[in-house]
């Protein structure tokens, strides 16, 4: 990556409050700082049964006048932040649909909030994907209702995250990598494999960043199954017991090296100007905002072994009481100039493959790799850990909780 280039989409790019930018789940609430403490997930919702038998809707009719929603922070953004950054009024405005946004602070949180039955939508993570899925909380989307599917990029279509049995449980709306970022001034060997912050850790000692999640297990799980073929790990996310011992153990040797764990975003910006952090894995839109702000030099890399990733999907719920606006709310945000907005506001690649021509960065899609499907297909998106393992190798998978209660004791 040039970092010029990226400078120079930096300024233009955060004229936005980076408030907004913050995939809020993972930040400032009692329940992130806890992780799962707040967790209301169920084994039943992890263990991999059958999907509900749910129909989709068969036409789409007039608006009901109102759609709940829940997102992420920056992803239905109405203008009352800035108002120069709004794609939720319009949307009224042209559908009738009156919008209510309640901002999810983690994947967690948002399963709870949709097994209430209160909301109709959700911009939902794919370590929640699966758990609202086979609960029956989301129903399959009729793709054939929602016009600018058709044009999404076709990796981010039928995937085990969003996806059961043929059908798809959402519309994607955007996408992203979580990368290597070094201090180029320190860490001057350009190192390109996940071993510099975890088996060469110690040469950063207390600086080294990682992040704070359990589904962080998957990268510890990633790099072990090119480090050590033997313990036969091919999926991140469908990890037998013996193989989650083993990311396990690689995360409590990786955790004496640790200077900070972040889920917020400008925690990471700050260690790294500061130099209390030197290496770790990162955002593209964390590197951006300390490149713009030139107190250090860093570069980020998708290392040899590949990376893991998220992909955000709009889901309907099973008990949308407003499901007529739900679709026309999927449509609209799919759409190339709306997606667009989005995916800038919040620092990601779009889902759709024509939103490229509606940023206003001119090189905003190539810093992200918006449509690189090469580049996307080294990432292994989050998905939700389960029994029933999700590369379809077996049932003797561990499951999320067994992932969060893992987590908790690495964090101690």
């Amino acid at each position: 990556m040039n970092p010029a280039a990226t400078g120079a989409f930096a300024r233009a790019f955060l004229t936005v409050p980076v408030s907004t930018l913050l995939r809020a789940g993972f930040a400032l609430t009692a329940c992130a700082a806890l992780l799962v403490a707040c967790s209301g997930s169920s084994p039943d919702a992890t263990d991999g049964p059958r999907a509900p038998d749910l129909e989709p809707l068969s036409a789409v009719g007039d608006g009901e006048g109102e759609l709940d929603l829940i997102a992420w922070a920056g992803y239905a953004e109405d203008g009352s932040s800035d108002s120069a950054v709004d794609w939720v009024t319009p949307f009224e405005q042209q559908t009738g649909c009156r919008t209510t946004v309640t901002i999810g602070h983690t994947s967690d949180e948002m399963v709870d909030l949709m097994r209430t039955g209160r909301y109709d939508g959700v911009s939902a993570s794919g370590d929640a994907t699966l758990r609202l899925i086979h609960a029956g909380d989301v129903a399959p989307v009729n793709t054939a209702l929602v016009p600018h599917y058709e044009t999404i990029s076709p990796f981010l279509k039928d995937q085990p995250w969003n996806s059961v049995d043929g059908r798809m449980y959402g519309i994607p709306h955007g996408w992203g990598a979580n990368l290597l970022m070094y201090n180029i001034g320190v860490v001057r060997d350009a190192p390109n494999s996940w071993a510099a912050v975890f088996d060469d850790a110690a040469e950063y000692r207390g600086r080294v960043t990682a992040y704070d999640s359990p589904i962080y297990i998957a990268d510890a799980a990633l790099y072990l199954s090119k480090s050590r073929p033997e313990l036969g790990i091919v999926d991140p996310y469908s990890l037998t017991v013996p193989q989650l011992d083993a990311a396990a153990e690689l995360l409590e040797a990786q955790r004496e090296n640790v200077g900070l764990y972040w889920s917020d975003y400008t925690t990471e910006v700050q260690a790294f100007e500061s130099g209390a952090a030197v290496i770790g894995t990162t955002w593209q839109v964390i590197a951006n905002t300390i490149g713009a702000n030139n107190r250090v030099q860093v570069n980020t890399v998708l290392p040899k072994e590949g990376s893991t990733g998220w992909s955000d999907t709009w889901m309907i719920s099973s008990k949308a009481a407003h499901p007529n606006c739900m679709y026309k709310w999927m449509d609209w945000i799919a759409s190339p100039e709306v997606n667009a907005q989005a995916a800038e506001h919040f620092g990601e690649a779009p889902a759709q493959s024509l939103a490229c021509d509606h940023t206003t960065a001119y090189d905003f899609c190539d810093l992200y790799h918006a449509t690189d499907e090469q580049f996307a297909a080294k990432i292994h998106y989050w998905t939700t850990p389960q029994k029933e393992c999700v590369d379809g190798s077996g049932d003797d998978c561990t499951t999320y909780d067994q992932w969060v209660e893992r987590w908790q004791r690495i964090r101690r």
